[in-house]
């Protein structure tokens, strides 16, 4: 029921994940990300506990592989998951457990990885990743993710049709640069799409406005929270 891809811009050191589903609120249970460090999806009969631990052991200073296997070999029902992990080099593991729903398949690049389960075809984890390599690297690591999730969708996307789908982005700081989330709607990546129309040109106006207040441009205009 969900198709994702997580990358990292070696031009910015970001990292990001995208997901897309027919179940709602698909961001809040499978997409992990830490500045620094990595990014990571659990997905697929969803064990939310799946992708704290795949960074956690990233912290370790396991890279992708040997997390991936770290966290299989200890999870519960391993077989029903489907799991994608990237580290802070840019290497990339994924792993679809044999209980994994319906058409899934996983594509693997350097510095992104695409997945996904009930899908339309097991073309379109390769689409999502042939996207996202071929967008300008330039271009914001947000951007290229929402062209590549689009691209998935033109590729078949799930069996279903999708109702819910996020973009996580991490920078430097420990909180999001980018957390944007669409929970419920008749076309969710064309929203989401929107979202991040609206959040791109100011998203690090927010990040002024944590570390220092009396340098943002905007402080203290009524309507900032």
């Amino acid at each position: 029921m969900t198709f994702s891809l997580i990358a990292h811009c070696r031009r910015t050191g970001q990292f990001a994940v995208s997901v897309a589903s027919s179940s709602p609120a698909v961001a809040a249970r499978c997409a992990y990300v830490r500045a620094g460090l990595g990014a990571a999806t659990t997905q697929n009969v969803t064990d939310p506990r799946l992708g704290p631990a795949l960074l956690a052991a990233l912290s370790q200073g396991l890279d992708a592989a040997a997390a991936l296997a770290q966290v299989r070999a200890a999870a519960t029902f391993a077989e029903y998951r489907q799991l994608t992990v990237l580290d802070s080099s840019g290497r990339a593991a994924a792993w679809s457990g044999a209980k994994t729903l319906g058409v899934y398949a996983e594509a693997v690049g350097d510095g992104a990885v695409a997945a996904g389960n009930l899908l339309a075809n097991p073309g379109v984890p390769a689409a999502v990743l042939a996207a996202f390599r071929a967008a300008d690297p330039a271009a914001e690591l947000g951007a290229r993710m929402v062209t590549a999730m689009q691209a998935g969708l033109a590729a078949g996307g799930e069996a279903g049709s999708l109702r819910s789908a996020g973009l996580l982005v991490a920078e430097r700081e420990a909180w999001p640069l980018a957390d944007l989330r669409v929970d419920w709607h008749d076309e969710p990546l064309s929203e989401l799409s929107r979202f991040w129309e609206i959040w791109a040109p100011q998203m690090r106006d927010y990040v002024t406005r944590a570390l220092n207040p009396a340098a943002a441009p905007s402080y203290g205009v009524p309507g900032d929270e």
